[in-house]
């Protein structure tokens, strides 16, 4: 997956140290066990994860640019900006402009191994853009452009300009169930689930 990917390139390594190590980073993660109570990863895989973030981000913490940089990484022939803002926003929980190590291995834990019903309440936090609770049809188109772009102009079969408005337009019908012009997260969890098809594009691109 994306993620997979996106995880691979901070150079995670395996580490057979007894516990997280805090002392050279300004923004000190939470304890281990209470991240592994948080999240599907073994204590061994935090480790891992762990230290390749410190090596990435001494700091502790991911600033939108530098995540934008690594995530362009896996799109080189398309611009994954637009789309890599959306989605650090989508990991950054408390909105103060950085992500911290607590955020990316919760918001992984759930992309790689959470349930159904887990990854699409993450995916709806993505799709809703000003985090007001409802998915409209501007917000999604907005997304749906950043991955065309993400995804390159030159791929086969060659896309049409239309095809992002055409792709929200179907996907809105679908999702606004009561035609009230807005999403619900209960109209989105229960389109994606019934709509087989629909799911796999929206997991493809989270």
């Amino acid at each position: 997956s994306i993620f997979e990917g996106f995880s691979s390139s901070l150079s995670f390594q395996c580490l057979s140290d007894s516990d997280l190590e805090l002392s050279t980073v300004r923004h000190q993660p939470e304890g281990l066990e209470q991240l592994q109570a948080q999240t599907k990863f073994t204590k061994k895989e935090l480790q891992s994860l762990y230290r390749g973030f410190k090596n990435e981000c001494p700091s502790g913490l991911v600033d939108e640019e530098t995540f934008k940089t690594i995530y362009s990484q896996f799109f080189p022939q398309g611009d994954a900006t637009t789309y890599a803002h959306f989605l650090f926003n989508a990991f950054d929980l408390d909105r103060n402009g950085s992500i911290r190590f607590e955020d990316f291995v919760i918001g992984l834990s759930v992309l790689l191994r959470g349930s159904v019903t887990e990854k699409l309440n993450w995916a709806f936090n993505l799709y809703d853009i000003n985090k007001d609770g409802y998915i409209t049809k501007e917000e999604m188109l907005l997304i749906m452009k950043s991955i065309y772009d993400m995804m390159g102009r030159y791929t086969y079969p060659c896309v049409r300009d239309e095809a992002p408005s055409e792709h929200v337009e179907k996907f809105f019908q679908k999702m606004d169930r009561n035609r009230d012009g807005v999403v619900t997260i209960e109209e989105f969890i229960e389109t994606c689930q019934k709509l087989h098809k629909l799911l796999l594009t929206m997991q493809t691109f989270t």
